[in-house]
C-alpha cells in the first residue's frame, strides 16, 4: 500500500463510477483491520501514528468512493477535469431556468404535499444525473461534461437539502400555532 495511490488502487477496484458498495464496504473493513494503531501498540509510538495516518487515508478514500457525487467529482479529477464548484459557475440556459422555477416553487412551498411534490422532483432529476455521470464517467470517457453534470447535481442536492430545511421550519411553526391555541 501507498499513501499516494488513487482510493481505487488503495481499495483494489476498478477506476470507475460504477462500484459494487457492498464489495467496497467489506475491502473498507478489511484495511481497517490492517491497519488499526492497536494493532502496532507492541512497534512503539512511530508505528502507531504511521498506522493511524492509515487508517485516516482509509477512511477518507471510503467516504469519496461510496458517495456516488463524491466519486464522480475525483474521477473527474483524476482524468484531468476538475469540477472547480467555486471558479467555475457556468450552467446550461436551460438548466438556469429550471433551479429559478424550482427556487419559486420552494418559496411558494406551503403544505406537505408542496415540499414532497418538489422533493420528488429533485431525486428524480437528482437520479437522472447520476445515471448520466456513469455514461458520461464509464461509457463516453467524456471528463469535462461529467463534471459539469457534477456541478449541477451539487446544486440539486443543496436545494434538496433547503426544502428539507423549510418543511422542518413549517412544521415547527405549524406546530407552535396550534400549540399556543
Amino acid at each position: 500500500m501507498n499513501l499516494q495511490s488513487t482510493d481505487f488502487e488503495l481499495f483494489d477496484v476498478p477506476a470507475r463510477f460504477a462500484q459494487d458498495l457492498d464489495a467496497l464496504q467489506q475491502r473498507w473493513k478489511a484495511l481497517q483491520r490492517e491497519a488499526h494503531p492497536d494493532r502496532f501498540s507492541s512497534q512503539g509510538g512511530a508505528a502507531q501514528r504511521v498506522a493511524m495516518q492509515w487508517s485516516v487515508r482509509i477512511n477518507e478514500a471510503w467516504q469519496r468512493l461510496r458517495d456516488p457525487l463524491r466519486r464522480a467529482a475525483y474521477l473527474c479529477e483524476l482524468n484531468g477535469a476538475p469540477v472547480d464548484v467555486h471558479g467555475n459557475t457556468k450552467m446550461p440556459p436551460a438548466f438556469l431556468m429550471q433551479q429559478m422555477e424550482w427556487h419559486e416553487q420552494l418559496d411558494e412551498a406551503r403544505g406537505p404535499q408542496d415540499f414532497d411534490a418538489l422533493d420528488r422532483e429533485l431525486a428524480a432529476t437528482h437520479a437522472h444525473g447520476l445515471a448520466r455521470c456513469a455514461q458520461l464517467l464509464d461509457e463516453a470517457g467524456d471528463y469535462a461534461a461529467a463534471a459539469a453534470e457534477v456541478r449541477a447535481l451539487m446544486f440539486v442536492e443543496r436545494l434538496q437539502a433547503s426544502v428539507d430545511d423549510k418543511r422542518d421550519a413549517s412544521a415547527t411553526e405549524g406546530g407552535a400555532a396550534s400549540g399556543g391555541q
